[in-house]
């Protein structure tokens, strides 16, 4: 997709020593803990994770860091805390640990923070991305755009595999798409941008991002103080 939308420079990272660093060619590969990059802040111009926050030991931690070391913005592609996925989870169809990803991994990697431990699936709220990032970088109001989509998970669909009670399949398949349709929020396809505020977006209280602005503070109260 990167190479599709004209991106040359990309660096791929990981936690995995499996890795030899070609996997991605033309793409760099660097060896990473996402939850402590290496890397300086705002090494990128644009960060992305598709569904790997969830295996951090602390999802969190790993979008803070993520937001460091971009310059320009943070994508991230994660789960939906949404009403439709805890319905999946009641019903046994969603998984709350990733014990699939640890088995397609000979049951050594894949788990939390690609160990063979199953990890927790982290789901996240718009609400848990907006207080996270504000509190992480409170100099400047952040405008995060959320999208959101469905994917039929056919494979977990009871009764597919059974002849007699397959309409129930395409029955409950047809109310997913209505769900996803009707109430977009609660798709199972959730996604976050982050653009990084400029200089010229500080709060008015702020002369810079390390120096009050001693005017507004003299004509204005700002709560708390």
């Amino acid at each position: 997709m990167l190479l599709k939308c004209g991106y040359t420079h990309v660096t791929i990272s990981n936690l995995d020593e499996r890795l030899q660093g070609n996997e991605f060619a033309p793409f760099a590969w660097s060896f990473q803990d996402a939850e402590s990059l290496s890397f300086p802040d705002s090494s990128f111009d644009y960060v992305i994770v598709h569904a790997g926050l969830h295996h951090c030991a602390s999802p969190h931690r790993g979008l803070l860091e993520m937001y460091r070391v971009a310059r320009k913005g943070a994508l991230v592609f994660e789960a939906r805390d949404s009403l439709l996925m805890k319905f999946g989870i009641a019903l046994k169809r969603v998984p709350s640990y990733e014990l699939h990803a640890v088995r397609d991994n000979s049951f050594r990697w894949g788990g939390v923070r690609n160990s063979c431990v199953p990890n927790f699936v982290y789901r996240w709220t718009e609400r848990e991305v907006m207080k996270a990032i504000a509190s992480y970088a409170p100099e400047a109001p952040h405008r995060i755009e959320f999208f959101y989509g469905i994917s039929v998970p056919d494979e977990r669909i009871p009764f597919s595999s059974t002849q007699g009670l397959r309409w129930l399949s395409t029955l409950m398949r047809g109310m997913i798409v209505l769900i996803g349709k009707a109430l977009p929020k609660q798709g199972n396809q959730f996604a976050f941008y982050i653009p990084k505020p400029g200089e010229d977006g500080l709060f008015p209280w702020l002369r810079s991002r390390t120096e009050i602005n001693m005017e507004y503070t003299a004509t204005k109260t700002l709560g708390g103080w």
